[in-house]
């Protein structure tokens, strides 16, 4: 007996590598743990991001930055894009503190400050209609998933399950189903969006072939992992990974 086709693949598609300079034009505080910041600057000509996953790497410059070689000497931290115009690029940061290198600028550098920006290097795209979605990350997710969301077609099953700290910390989220709030409270991070994949059976699966995103702290692959193998799902078709490493300032 053969195996039904599947009915989506995930489809890499390379994108021209170019660095850019760019300048910091804005900040939204959307909650107290989460800024929006816009980046400007005629260098996004030509700026694309096939994928919801997708990474660029953001070099935090500190102090006058005159050439390209001065501004990739700077300390820098990959994140997902959001969104974007010709002149313009919009990116998310999850603000844990002072420590690291992103949550500090995004939170306190002065508006014009630059910045480099490189990549995305290539894209990871859902090619077809899967059965279903399944989308679960903590903070730093959270512009994948918004992206993800936005993929989804009215009427199709899906859950989106995401863990923040508690109810003040909960976002705007658009998306065509409610969004599962997870509050781990002073818990380690990943640990209540853990229990929480723990939680979900093979009767939960989302149709026969659903396509599955779950990013947070590195000690959620482990769990994300098990998931497929209880939903049957091909990791090849699925993205689980740690978007960041408790203990570590690799800030998101």
């Amino acid at each position: 007996m053969t195996s039904a086709p599947s009915r989506f693949t995930l489809e890499r598609h390379p994108l021209e590598p170019r660095f850019r300079r760019l300048s910091l034009a804005s900040r939204e505080w959307i909650a107290p743990d989460y800024v929006r910041v816009r980046l400007v600057g005629s260098d996004l000509e030509g700026f694309d991001s096939l994928g919801a996953d997708d990474h660029m790497r953001l070099f935090f410059v500190d102090g006058p930055a005159d050439s390209v070689e001065e501004i990739r000497a700077s300390p820098s931290r990959e994140y997902t894009p959001l969104a974007w115009g010709a002149d313009w690029l919009d990116v998310e940061f999850a603000v844990h503190g002072a420590e690291g290198v992103g949550a500090p600028w995004s939170a306190e550098a002065p508006l014009g400050s630059i910045i480099g920006v490189g990549g995305p290097r290539g894209s990871l795209v859902p090619e077809g209609e899967p059965t279903g979605w399944m989308l679960a990350g903590d903070e730093t997710a959270i512009p994948a998933i918004r992206r993800f969301a936005a993929r989804i077609p009215a009427g199709a099953a899906a859950r989106i399950a995401i863990e923040v700290r508690g109810a003040d910390h909960e976002l705007p989220i658009d998306a065509p189903v409610a969004v599962e709030w997870i509050h781990r409270g002073d818990a380690p991070a990943g640990s209540a969006l853990t229990a929480f994949l723990d939680g979900l059976g093979a009767a939960d699966r989302l149709g026969a072939d659903p396509f599955v995103f779950v990013a947070a702290e590195q000690s959620i692959v482990k769990p994300g992992r098990a998931l497929l193998e209880r939903w049957d799902v091909d990791s090849s078709r699925a993205i689980v990974k740690g978007y960041w490493k408790r203990g570590e300032a690799a800030d998101k």
